[in-house]
């Protein structure tokens, strides 16, 4: 099923999420200064292109800006808030001290956006979480959220998001994406270093969350934002934070960075410190273990690592919990998403690669009192890379950034060759009995 080669403890589910090049969000564009030497210009260009704007004539003016919003507004949503908000933060300053009109602030503001089809490559690598609005719902039922690695032109990667209810039948539906994606409003927030910003994203309450993407807003992310790993953390007082771990590509290194939200609205984006945070790969525990905040990690890029801190954001310490043993894992072995709490331990999802460069998916019990204890593990992957994956964006790979349980059930989606999205159950009595 969707070109995967299931072992047959799973249940595919007949829903497959692949990515729509018509989906585009508005993001900031920053035109680069001309060369230096004699033909450097002595004003900056967003000055440049201010003062051209400025000096249209009123019907010149009405017919640009008609061309931005009539090409615009049926594809973005709060589309003036956000052509506003770029002339605030990029061009009010080259205004030097004139005024502009409330149009010729809109059509600035155009001048320094661009469209960006998020998923025009993939959509893949997915997680999942209870959705904090569990109301209306028939008995048994669960409303979750799903998000999504989505890869757009230059292999720049972004974060959305999917809604959908998993039935008491064991049916998962799928709600489809609203088509205006919202541009966020962006701060800047204290970072781990002064150079080092973090940023606080805004979205505005009742947004539909598919119209939400998250895309690179600081310069270590500038090379996009990977794989993130969310879990419904529970915090000592019994209050719920969703955090998330991704991974940030500068273009040249990459670091964790943890996400963080209460609503779905706005959003937090901090850097990980320490040395362990140098890597990609780590999922928090949706708790704390005596007092600790703990996390899976795949630190030497072979082996999956067991971590504790004191501070959420600082990781130095950790050790090796398992290693590579079965043939499909010669190569690497780590952790997928967060660990999920389950009656006999922490169950948790792994991913590895044998030959071929081939990426399965297979699981791991961990002791729920002593996490660095392992149980027991899959000696055969749960998914393997069918023939029909080779074709995909990257061939023969089978990943996942988490999966939930309910009930009984563990619903796991997973992306395919690095291209789209697939969904499968597993009991979880079958599958423990399965491990060893």
């Amino acid at each position: 099923m969707a070109g995967a080669d299931l072992n047959k403890l799973l249940r595919p589910l007949e829903l497959v999420l692949r990515p729509d090049p018509t989906r585009v969000a508005l993001r900031p564009f920053t035109p680069a200064e001309n060369g230096g030497g004699e033909f450097r210009p002595t004003r900056p260009r967003v000055q440049r292109i201010v003062e051209r704007v400025l000096s249209l004539r009123e019907e010149e003016l009405a017919q640009e800006l008609e061309r931005i919003v009539g090409g615009l507004s049926e594809r973005h949503g709060d589309l003036e808030r956000v052509l506003l908000r770029r002339f605030h933060d990029l061009a009010e300053q080259a205004l030097m001290g004139r005024q502009a009109t409330h149009d010729q602030k809109l059509a600035i503001g155009g001048y320094f956006v661009e469209e960006y089809s998020f998923e025009s490559a993939a959509l893949f690598n997915p997680s999942v979480v209870p959705h904090p609005d569990q109301g209306g719902l028939s008995a048994g039922s669960v409303r979750l959220i799903f998000s999504l690695r989505g890869v757009g032109e230059g292999h720049l990667s972004s974060i959305s998001f999917r809604t959908g209810v998993f039935t008491a039948s064991g049916e998962l539906h799928l709600n489809g994406p609203v088509r205006s994606p919202v541009s966020p409003l962006i701060e800047r927030i204290p970072g781990g270093a002064p150079d080092d910003p973090g940023a606080r994203l805004y979205f505005g309450e009742h947004q539909d969350l598919s119209q939400l993407v998250i895309f690179p807003v600081t310069y270590r992310q500038r090379g996009g934002l990977e794989d993130l790993r969310l879990v419904r953390f529970t915090e000592e007082d019994g209050h719920p934070v969703y955090l998330g771990t991704y991974t940030a590509f500068s273009g040249e290194s990459v670091r964790q960075e943890l996400l963080r939200t209460r609503d779905f609205a706005s959003f937090e984006l901090s850097a990980l410190r320490g040395p362990l945070s140098a890597t990609k790969g780590m999922a928090l525990f949706p708790r704390r273990i005596d007092g600790h905040f703990a996390m899976l990690g795949r630190h030497d890029h072979e082996n999956i690592w067991l971590l504790f801190s004191n501070d959420i954001y600082n990781w130095e310490r950790g050790e090796v919990i398992l290693q590579p043993r079965w043939p499909w894992e010669f190569v690497q072995l780590g952790n997928c998403g967060s660990p999920i709490e389950i009656e006999e331990g922490w169950l948790v999802l792994t991913h590895g690669v044998g030959s071929v460069r081939t990426y399965c998916l297979g699981a791991c019990l961990l002791d729920k009192r002593d996490p660095s204890k392992v149980i027991a593990r899959s000696v055969q992957p749960l998914v393997r890379p069918g023939p029909a994956a080779r074709g995909g964006y990257v061939p023969n790979v089978a990943y996942s950034c988490g999966a939930v349980v309910l009930g009984r059930t563990l619903l796991l989606p997973y992306g395919v060759a690095d291209t789209y999205t697939a969904f499968a159950t597993v009991s979880v009595d079958a599958l423990l009995q399965s491990m060893q």
